[in-house]
Formats: C-alpha cells, structure tokens, sequence
C-alpha cells in the first residue's frame, strides 16, 4: 500500500512538471499578447475560418497560434489543460488537408479521446505516462478533414462526476465564477468553448457529461443516440458499460459551429473510419408547417424540482414558443424517477469495480463517486437497513429506493434490468407524435420535450458529494437514447430567481442538491434548457434549437456569452 502512495504521488508531481514544462518550453510566440489578427480570427466562425484557408487568404499556423495564445490564457484562469499537443500540432498544422470541411481548424479534446503517442490518463495516475498507441477513428477523421487537434482538457477521474477534479491535473474552474464547477465531465472542453479558446471540441456523454458542461458553462452540445458518432479508439474509464449508452459528440462556443461541426463530419463519411457507426449521412430537415409544433414540457423529474433560475430559463423558451403560435403541454410519460432507478443501476452495475479498477490507494476521487463506491462496498444487508430507515423513519420513498437497489449486481439480476430498460423505453415511445403502437398519444403525442438540464445552475466545486444523485433531467435522455441538445438561455438574476421562504424539500436528496444553491452568490452563471428528440434524430434537434435561437434573437433576448 506505501508503495502504490508513492507511485500515485510520484505520477502526479512527474505529470504536472510535464505539463508546466511543455508550456514553459513553448515558442515565444505563443506567450506574447493577442494581436489584432488573432483578436480577428478568434472572432470568425468555423465555416469563415474553413473558407479563408480554403482560398489562401488565411494561414492554418496563424489560427493555431491564435487559439494556443487563448488557450494558454484559459488555462492560466481554469486550469483546463492536460496535454499541450503544440508539437504534434505544429507538424499536423503544416500537412493539413486545406481542402477539407474542417481545413485548418483547431480541435480541442477531451482528455480520453486518443491520439497517438500522448496520454489518455483520465486522471488516474496509475496511466500517466502510457502514451496511446494508436489514433482514435475520430482523430483520423478530423486530420483528413483538415482540422488540426492541439490540446487535451481536464475530466473528473472516473469519467462518472459533473464536476471535474482529480489528483494528476487538479481542480478545472467555471469560466464565470471562480469557486464553482464547469460541469463534467466534459470540463475542460466547455470551459475553452466559452473562453473562446476554442470554436470546436469534443466531448462524450453518458449522463449528461456533455449537457451537463455546456449549461453550467454556457456553451452549446448535442448528445447522439448510440451507433450515430465516433467512439472506437478512445480510453474509457468504464470499458465494456452499454447499459446505459455513453457516446461522444461535439460541442461548440456557437450554435452555427455546432451545425458546422456535425455537418463537416458527416461529409467525411465517419461509417468508413468507426465499424459502430451507422450508414446514415447528414439529412436536411425542416420542421413541420402544416401544424403547430406541439413541445412536451418535463417541468419537474419529481426527484429535485428546478431552481427558479433554471425553471425561468426553461419559462423563457416556453413563453416565446407560445408567443410564436406553438403548442406547449406539459408532457404525459412514464415516471423518470423509475428511469432513475433503472439508469443508477445499470451504470454501476459491477459495483463500480471497473471505474475503481486504476485507481491507487490514497488517490483521491471525486466526492460524489467517493460516496458511491462507499455504499457500494458496504454488505447488502446495511444498505438494506439504511433504506429501511429512510423509508419508514424518515418518510423518504425517493431516496429509500435509490439506497435499496445501490449494490453490485448478478448477471440474472442485470438482464432483468435491461429487460426493465426496454419495457422502460417502450412506454415512453408512445409519448411522441405518429408512434405507431397500440395505446401511443397519436396526434396528441409531442414533436419534442423540453427541459432543464439540470436542477441547479453551476454548483460550488465538492458539490457533486449530493448533487450525483440529482443528474435526472440528463441521465434519462442517455437511458431512453434519445437526441438531446443543450444551448444557453439565459443568466442567474439575484433577484429574480432568489429561492421562496415557502420552499420546502420534499426528499433527502432535493435538501442536500439545494443546500448549494445560492441566488446572490450564483448571480451571473450561465443557465440552459434541454430539447430533446426521438432517437437518431439529432438533425432534428439542431433545427428545433436553431429555431429556438432565432425566436429569442427576434424578441431581443438573445444569450450574451463571455467576451472574446
């Protein structure tokens, strides 16, 4: 055990000198102040950037350093960096296709995405120091397309928090507020996109590891079903885990990126670089006009009701929709608290063994997961007594029966859950418009949900210890493998969104979520909705957020990101 202490340490002070040293040892170049030309292409869209190398009136190494510039800034005021890949992006940079979709583009990457010869630890120190052998398929993919992969960002260790800490990089902060989280495990990313260290990045979802990011952060995600976006290739912390789907997806500073990135992708057919992914290219969808579009709202998961930051965000959205001869319903479906249960088991159903499988004695974890991994360590019959107490002394069914089924699951016990996930996910197929299936809504079914992303804006950093239980609103959509996309609405108003005298809890878990939410000292965070659509249908949703987007603008209340 001394042994594996001092390993964990001695990876962890190796690693951070690494990291320092790469930036240290940098062109001075890259150290200087922004110029007016890097303000300039910092300013310009992906499609821009594309378009002026494509002509030659723009050079792929300018907008590298221009973005390394912004990046090293970032980093200085969120420690959002893991691996500084400049000398890999300087070759990269000079062999770029500048032909290509993506031709010249700076690509940032979360910090398990692979690339060949640099780390993909994941924060576990026990991989610091194994360089990937390979490229993912999605970094060939964006090299051939032109782009050009220049860091990796920070992630929480074991990949399963929405906050992101851990011992080999550290602690990555809001890029808003200091003291508050960027959201997880997509950190890193998220905080680029909103600095504007980066137009384009990458990021995976198995929670709400992408939505999660971009509502705390204020940037703009779409999660994919499963088989419609790269993966093979990557480091996982949980190898193996398709209970619930995790993929990996893009995310952007602006929704216009967003369109781009998807679009640049596509045209480079991703089926001929990842065997998993489907043979569907890119479609152009237009929504319905024959008849109003009907919006089915979740307004509350009845595990943690949203904040009244997040419920005027998402009121925001429903008034302009309404306003523009949409038809808005609160949704009719199956229980998410039961998705819940159902999602919560099957993510951990080892007993998180897998998760914990790198991890060093001593290291340390995020809170929340620390929490988890606890229960689950614990003889079934505690955890029976716990739930016990809270179902019947504390009157708390809610957490009670998230308590009762948290341990590590036999196989005759996981396939009565996948079993239970498919029953799950039928029943809520009948919720949308034209399900033909016998007792579907039909013509009274939606075109679309909405909702929060989360519960809470941005919480402070160790706020996962209580808020991993309160992911609902992100983690359904990953159970049910739906298309869901985030984009940013609006910002926490002290006054308006302060929380009622008359607010009373109405479970353990909605308590402790709300011990952290402070209007006044959240004043200014980022707050998100959440449109969802059925599965594979992310053109879709991207239309359904455009359209969004651009009633909101029309209305003057259009979100103001952070300045360049």
């Amino acid at each position: 055990m001394l042994f594996s202490y001092l390993s964990h340490r001695r990876a962890c002070r190796d690693k951070q000198r690494e990291r320092a040293e790469r930036i240290t040892s940098l062109k001075p170049i890259y150290h200087e102040p922004l110029t007016s030309q890097d303000k300039e292409i910092l300013s310009r869209s992906v499609s821009s950037l594309v378009a002026a190398v494509q002509t030659s009136s723009l050079s792929p190494s300018d907008i590298l350093v221009a973005y390394f510039k912004k990046a090293l800034q970032a980093h200085a005021q969120t420690n959002c960096l893991t691996e500084v890949m400049i000398a890999s992006a300087e070759n990269w940079v000079s062999t770029a296709n500048r032909s290509g979709p993506l031709a010249g583009v700076p690509v940032s990457l979360k910090d398990l995405v692979s690339v060949k010869g640099w780390d993909s630890s994941m924060g576990y120190s026990a991989l610091v120091g194994k360089p990937m052998a390979a490229d993912g398929a999605l970094v060939r993919l964006l090299r051939d397309a032109g782009a050009v992969p220049y860091v990796k960002t920070n992630v929480p260790m074991t990949m399963l928090s929405l906050e992101s800490t851990n011992d080999v990089f550290g602690s990555t902060e809001n890029p808003q507020k200091k003291g508050y989280t960027p959201g997880g495990s997509s950190a890193g990313e998220a905080v680029l996109l909103a600095l504007g260290a980066s137009r384009l990045g990458i990021g995976t979802d198995g929670a709400g590891s992408v939505r999660a990011p971009a509502h705390f952060s204020g940037v703009y995600s779409i999660k994919s079903s499963m088989y419609r976006f790269m993966k093979q290739g990557s480091a996982s912390s949980v190898p193996g885990q398709e209970g619930v789907p995790a993929t990996h997806n893009p995310m952007t500073r602006t929704l216009e990126d967003l369109e781009t990135f998807w679009r640049a992708v596509f045209q480079m057919k991703p089926w001929n670089y990842d065997y998993s992914v489907l043979r569907i290219p890119w479609r152009d969808v237009k929504l319905p006009e024959d008849h109003p579009i009907r919006w089915g709202v979740l307004w509350d998961d009845g595990v943690v009701t949203p904040s009244p930051a997040c419920a005027r965000a998402l009121k925001t959205v429903t008034a302009i929709l309404e306003k523009n001869g949409h038809e808005v319903v609160t949704l009719k479906c199956p229980s998410p608290y039961e998705g819940l249960q159902i999602a919560s088991q099957l993510l951990l159903a080892d007993g998180g063994k897998t998760a914990s499988k790198n991890h060093h004695a001593f290291e340390s974890n995020d809170a929340g997961m620390t929490s988890a991994f606890r229960g689950l360590r614990l003889p079934h019959f505690v955890m029976k007594l716990y739930a016990w107490y809270y179902r019947h002394i504390r009157r708390d069914p809610i957490y009670a029966g998230l308590i009762d089924t948290h341990y590590e699951k036999t196989m005759p016990e996981f396939y009565a859950l996948i079993a239970q996930r498919e029953d799950y996910r039928s029943r809520w197929f009948k919720v949308w418009r034209d399900a033909e299936v016998e007792d579907s809504q039909g013509d009274e079914g939606v075109d679309f949900i909405l909702t929060v992303p989360n519960s809470l804006p941005a919480v402070p950093h160790g706020g996962m210890r209580h808020g991993w239980k309160a992911c609902g609103y992100t983690f359904l959509f990953n159970l049910l493998d739906y298309s869901a996309g985030v984009m940013p609405i609006t910002h926490v108003d002290a006054t308006a969104d302060a929380l009622p005298i008359t607010f009373r809890p109405r479970n353990a878990i909605e308590r402790n979520y709300y011990r952290m939410y402070d209007a006044m000292a959240m004043e200014g965070l980022p707050i998100g909705v959440q449109i969802v659509g059925r599965r594979l249908e992310e053109e879709r949703v991207l239309e359904a957020m455009k359209l969004i987007e651009r009633l909101l603008r029309e209305a003057g209340a259009g979100y103001v990101g952070l300045p360049l």
